[in-house]
């Protein structure tokens, strides 16, 4: 909901960065990698309750997740691999996080760091599916037009996970009010993107079910 909002404003703090990495002929994909193993330190901060380091980790982690794509673009080398390999990377991260908590406290955070984890599963699946019919279809992005692939809308994306990430971080004796609570957003989410992507996808494909088949042939 928020990263469509969020992004123009990050950009712009992001150039000097994105300038300087280029000099130094460094590559988006090593960004992306790097960004990916600084986030997954903060499995083990989490553990052991390390909660600066993982607020830190984390912070960097979704750092890196911006200079990498904004890099391709200022290098022109944006590719399908490269974009293949940052959503693959950051929906481990995603996963890893709750996790994290479940094993940290088993008994009181590992049904709800399940449910979180079940929910994400369902946003991810949702979004990714819909992102391939999308470009077998050329379905225009608006909102992400730079994206290396389609970004279907929700009520959860990217910004609303990390803020949710940090709180844990901040709060985390309220570890499982709070996924509950944005597990529950994120099946709104799931609902409205199933939903919209089915119906957009069928009036796309102009394709109707047998039954209003039949109802047409007898009119």
């Amino acid at each position: 909901m928020l990263d469509a909002k969020v992004t123009p404003y990050i950009k712009p703090l992001l150039r000097p960065m994105i300038v300087a990495l280029s000099k130094a002929c460094v590559t988006p994909n090593q960004v992306t990698l790097a960004g990916f193993v600084i986030g997954m330190l903060a499995v083990p901060a989490i553990i052991n309750g390390w909660w600066v380091l993982a607020f830190i980790c984390i912070v960097a982690n979704r750092v890196f997740d911006g200079i990498d794509g904004e890099l391709a673009r200022f290098q022109q080398s944006s590719s399908s691999a490269g974009g293949f390999l940052d959503i693959c990377l950051d929906f481990l991260f995603y996963a890893a996080v709750p996790l994290a908590f479940g094993v940290a406290n088993p008994s009181e955070w590992g049904v709800p760091a399940l449910v979180l984890m079940a929910a994400f599963v369902g946003t991810g699946s949702s979004f990714l599916a819909f992102a391939v019919a999308a470009e077998k279809f050329n379905i225009e992005k608006p909102q992400f037009k730079n994206k290396s692939f389609y970004y279907m809308q929700g009520l959860t994306e990217g910004t609303e996970t990390i803020l949710l990430f940090l709180a844990f971080c901040i709060w985390p004796a309220y570890f499982p009010v709070l996924a509950y609570v944005f597990a529950a957003a994120c099946g709104i989410t799931i609902i409205t993107r199933v939903y919209s992507g089915f119906t957009t996808l069928k009036a796309v494909e102009g394709i109707d079910d047998y039954c209003s088949n039949k109802e047409k042939e007898k009119s």
